[in-house]
């Protein structure tokens, strides 16, 4: 993962004892960083190595994880028509909508705040489902509302046509009963 950061914010400084020109080396507005969270970053020995402190965390180190911890998941599910009749990217912007407007909408929910975090962007967990049509996302949505599973139905302006709804970030086993009778979306 990387993140962009403005070009004033460092100071560059050029010696002769550099190996390259600095009449030909250019520099754009901004320069791409790798990004680390801030306790691999004060603990780093170097930009190429992370620190090696046993008190680090290694987000990648599936020894160190519980193996029966609840996954955390979001739910995220269209309408089979929509997908058979209009454009791919359109039909996949409608759940991206849904998905930021759930995740947004629930932004100071600790499991929300959880999924978020920024050892855990590289490893979030979606499922997408379909179901066949406008009956069906409301009827959903209604029944989601009824089991008080907080979700998105996303609404498409300015035709006002429900296109999809996705959930908050939620463990696995708390939402999961509410979706066993949908299609993964292929």
């Amino acid at each position: 993962m990387a993140c962009t950061i403005p070009l004033s914010s460092f100071r560059v400084f050029f010696t002769s004892s550099l190996p390259f020109s600095t009449s030909t080396t250019q520099f754009r507005n901004k320069i791409r960083v790798p990004y680390l969270p801030i306790a691999s970053r004060l603990n780093s020995n170097s930009m190429s190595q992370l620190a090696t402190d046993p008190t680090t965390k290694d987000i990648n180190d599936t020894a160190s994880q519980p193996e029966n911890t609840d996954v955390v998941v979001q739910y995220v599910v269209l309408r089979r028509d929509l997908i058979d009749t209009w454009p791919l990217g359109s039909v996949v912007t409608q759940g991206c909508h849904a998905s930021v407007s759930a995740v947004w909408c629930s932004k100071d929910d600790p499991v929300t705040i959880d999924y978020c975090s920024p050892e855990k962007l590289d490893s979030m967990h979606k499922v997408t489902l379909e179901v066949k049509g406008e009956t069906q996302i409301k009827n959903l949505s209604e029944k989601l509302t009824a089991g008080g599973i907080i979700h998105k139905l996303w609404i498409e302006q300015p035709e006002n046509v429900p296109t999809c709804l996705a959930t908050k970030p939620y463990p696995k086993s708390i939402v999961s009963s509410h979706f066993k009778k949908l299609k993964l979306c292929k």
